[in-house]
């Protein structure tokens, strides 16, 4: 990959692109591109956006029982104050309380929710008068043979395999789409084309009090590669045997460029939202990083109710 950094200057065509490799130049927030060898993630705004207002934490561990792959992303909620600086607090606080817990060897379920009450927590500190910043969330913690997912809105985590049967979507959305779907009162394709669609019914924030997160943990049949992302991506291909035809083989063998290949795939397809995709290839790839890892999305490293539920426009 061309390196912005790098002592030649690199050949940026007007769409961002490197005219040498061919790949999106980062930019601050507005695009960027993590590689931890066990986990890599890339982020865009999109076109239609003016800023980035998702964010992702990646992180390796050495636990008592052998390497781990942690990741988080967050959308901030656009219709609630901050969105960006709610994304990028939910994945920070969340990752402090995942990289710990996966140093000492702790339960995976138990440490997702957690992290996700950490970070919600930490949105929680972030209202003031002018109101509540919000986010999706969505976590893995990847051991060698179990995957732990946790999440609150709709952003989702997906199993990618070479085989199309094989593929799944491992979170459930919480947004009126999904209920509408499973309540009958619409179909997939109706209910994504209904304006409700991205009317999301649990965040984390301070206007949604003690949020119960849903944890979910998947021991993968073979071989094949976790997929955490944001809507920004699942919006032009929700189904995982489509996502799967768009990024395998390559996932398995050049993951940060997959993840890259499916970013400039959802701005082709529109870009109407901001974009993140995050990489777990499994089995785990040979080259094991000999020290723990963590990092975000700005590249800074650091150690059921009765009633009518709230609802948010994501």
């Amino acid at each position: 990959m061309c390196s912005a950094d790098s002592a030649e200057p690199v050949p940026v065509g007007p769409d961002g692109y490197c005219e040498t490799c061919g790949r999106k130049v980062p930019v601050g927030r507005d695009h960027a591109e993590l590689d931890l060898e066990l986990v890599v993630g890339v982020t865009d705004r999109g076109l239609r956006h003016q800023r980035n207002e998702d964010a992702m934490a990646l992180a390796t561990a050495t636990g008592p029982h052998g390497p781990v792959a942690l990741a988080v992303v967050s959308d901030g909620v656009s219709s609630a104050p901050r969105p960006d600086e709610a994304s990028l607090t939910a994945v920070r606080s969340a990752m402090r309380v995942l990289l710990k817990t996966a140093r000492a060897g702790d339960d995976p379920y138990a440490s997702s929710e957690a992290a996700a009450k950490a970070g919600a927590q930490a949105l929680t500190e972030l209202a003031g008068p002018q109101g509540a910043p919000a986010a999706t969330y969505v976590s893995a913690v990847v051991s060698a043979d179990l995957i732990t997912v946790c999440w609150l809105g709709d952003s989702r985590a997906y199993w990618l395999a070479a085989n199309p049967a094989d593929c799944l979507r491992l979170t459930r959305d919480d947004s009126l789409a999904e209920e509408m779907v499973a309540t009958g009162l619409a179909s997939v394709d109706e209910a994504m084309a209904s304006p409700h669609a991205h009317v999301i019914t649990r965040w984390l924030g301070a206007d949604l009090p003690e949020p119960q997160p849903h944890v979910h943990q998947f021991s993968p049949p073979g071989p094949g590669v976790l997929m955490v992302c944001s809507d920004g991506l699942w919006n032009y291909r929700p189904d995982a045997a489509d996502l799967a035809a768009l990024a395998m083989p390559a996932a398995q063998n050049d993951p940060l460029g997959a993840a890259a290949s499916l970013v400039k795939f959802a701005v082709e397809s529109g870009g109407l939202d901001n974009i993140t995709v995050v990489l777990v290839p499994m089995p785990f790839r040979d080259s094991v990083p000999s020290a723990d890892q963590a990092t975000v999305t700005d590249t800074t490293p650091y150690a059921a109710e009765s009633r009518e539920p709230p609802t948010r426009v994501d």
